[in-house]
């Protein structure tokens, strides 16, 4: 994985890149050794044992690991923002700070505690998008968080079949820990083998792209240690868009792309966003509703197909649409419509009423959701249309459909971690993995490479997240945020059509 062009972003000092590299080596062995000192282990013993002081979840030997590994892990990661020395050095350096976390046991989440469980009802018969794991019986529901027992699973067929594999082939707990691991690594490896060709085709240097998106900390710690199913899910849109923007208009593979993205939709539903972004990659020629209809036709045909397939073979049905509802029952200020409707809240307990505005905020938020990826998609609509009447348009276009296609599905991404009930760090990687391969300009990094630094330190290994302690001031400075940046745009607005 060479660049074979020069790249523009400037050198990379030698020293400064061996000093990252072995900082974030030391990073993930602290984080490991982090995590089984106290992380999310099934057994784990509780904070306030004082005789375990030095091993409980929250005593000074974790959290200084924890502190210290995290800060070395983001800070070499923000250092080399611009790009590292080239797309092998990235490469090897990212699978350099996975290798000490392959081995950690689950950090900074439980959830996979609720994978192996799900797929264990499913194997013994009961409907997971039904009854919790805890009606269903699962051995391993102590595991779980308290909060998940009783809930359906929110997570398509297809994972559930992955699950349920896990668990068979695995033949108990820490078997389907480690083989959902290995899936999660799988899905890693399709995203490091899709970054080259999405990166070229758009322009940007393979040795950035790579390293926002493989060294990102968040990808370590909770896709790799955490396994968390976005891996998978991530790398089948990856693969699905790479195959898109090589042979656009090609039914074959306009097909083979779509089971790829309807695979990724029966894992986690946030790939729905996507899908109208990958029509347009999909495309061959100008861009016409004769056109996008014909192409999109045998994409949405793959999709279907995939969909359907795993629901009839799972015998599982659409049922996991319904356990969609229940993933906003954890309420933390980090989503910022939750914030939103705390501080309301808030202001209404002054007064003596109990306004009860969170559940508005979400549903408002979705609103805005839906309307922002019409607006995104028909600005990307109307952007390739407007190739069309330059003069050479094929040349122009060939360069311009897939920036344009992963820059709106990128942002759509964006938008839907933004403007979602919940939000947990690992959602971020959604969209870092589109923007970096679509993002030309370095500089403009920095707006999505900010917030998952932020994100990396906001989980204890244990899987306890810091914002339930924040909960008043997170929500305020949220809902401040929400306000500038919402002033911000209406003047951008204004001025943009003062011009």
């Amino acid at each position: 994985m060479t660049e074979p062009d020069a790249v523009p972003d400037g050198p990379v000092r030698p020293v400064a890149a061996a000093f990252a590299r072995y900082a974030g080596l030391l990073g993930a062995v602290l984080l490991t050794v982090a995590g089984w000192l106290g992380g999310a282990l099934p057994d784990a013993p509780p904070a306030d044992r004082l005789g375990d002081v030095w091993r409980a979840p929250h005593g000074p030997a974790v959290l200084g690991c924890w502190l210290v590994g995290t800060l070395l892990l983001v800070g070499a990661w923000w250092s080399l923002r611009w790009g590292a020395p080239s797309a092998r050095w990235a490469y090897l350096t990212a699978g350099l700070w996975l290798l000490p976390l392959l081995f950690a046991p689950p950090l900074c989440s439980r959830d996979v505690y609720s994978y192996v469980c799900q797929g264990w009802s499913w194997t013994h018969g009961a409907d997971p998008y039904r009854v919790g794991v805890a009606a269903a019986g699962c051995p391993w529901t102590d595991a779980v968080p308290p909060i998940w027992r009783d809930t359906p699973a929110p997570y398509g067929p297809f994972f559930v079949l992955l699950a349920g594999l896990a668990v068979l082939a695995g033949g108990g707990l820490v078997g389907g820990l480690v083989l959902l691991r290995v899936v999660a690594v799988a899905g890693l490896l399709l995203v490091a083998l899709c970054l080259p060709g999405l990166a070229r085709a758009v322009g940007v240097p393979t040795r950035r792209a790579a390293w926002l998106a493989l060294a990102c900390p968040l990808v370590g710690v909770h896709l790799a240690a955490g396994a968390h199913n976005d891996a998978v899910g991530l790398g089948l849109v990856l693969f699905g868009l790479l195959l898109l923007v090589r042979k656009p208009g090609k039914p074959r593979a306009l097909v083979v792309a779509g089971v790829l993205l309807g695979l990724a939709v029966a894992v986690k539903a946030v790939a729905v966003v996507v899908l109208p972004f990958a029509a347009l990659a999909a495309v061959l020629g100008r861009y016409t509703g004769r056109v996008l209809l014909r192409d999109a036709g045998w994409l949405a045909g793959g999709v279907l197909a995939a969909v359907l397939a795993c629901s009839l073979v799972t015998g599982l049905g659409l049922g996991w649409v319904d356990g969609l509802a229940r993933s906003g029952d954890s309420e933390q200020w980090t989503s910022p419509p939750t914030a939103v409707g705390f501080v309301v809240d808030y202001a209404g307990a002054l007064f003596g009423r109990e306004p009860h505005a969170v559940p508005v905020a979400r549903l408002v938020a979705l609103v805005l959701l839906a309307a922002l990826v019409v607006v995104l998609w028909w600005w990307a609509w109307t952007s390739l249309r407007r190739l069309d009447d330059v003069r050479q348009w094929v040349v122009r276009l060939a360069a311009a459909r897939p920036r344009v296609a992963l820059t709106g599905a990128g942002l759509a991404l964006a938008g839907t971690v933004l403007l979602a009930p919940v939000f947990h760090p690992w959602y971020a990687v959604w969209p870092l993995a589109l923007l970096a391969v679509a993002t030309r300009s370095p500089a403009r990094t920095v707006w999505f490479v900010a917030p998952c630094a932020v994100a990396s330190v906001l989980v204890l290994p244990d899987g306890t997240n810091l914002v339930r302690f924040t909960k008043a001031p997170g929500a305020i400075l949220m809902t401040a945020l929400v306000v500038l940046v919402a002033v911000g745009a209406v003047r951008a607005l204004l001025a943009r059509r003062a011009r």
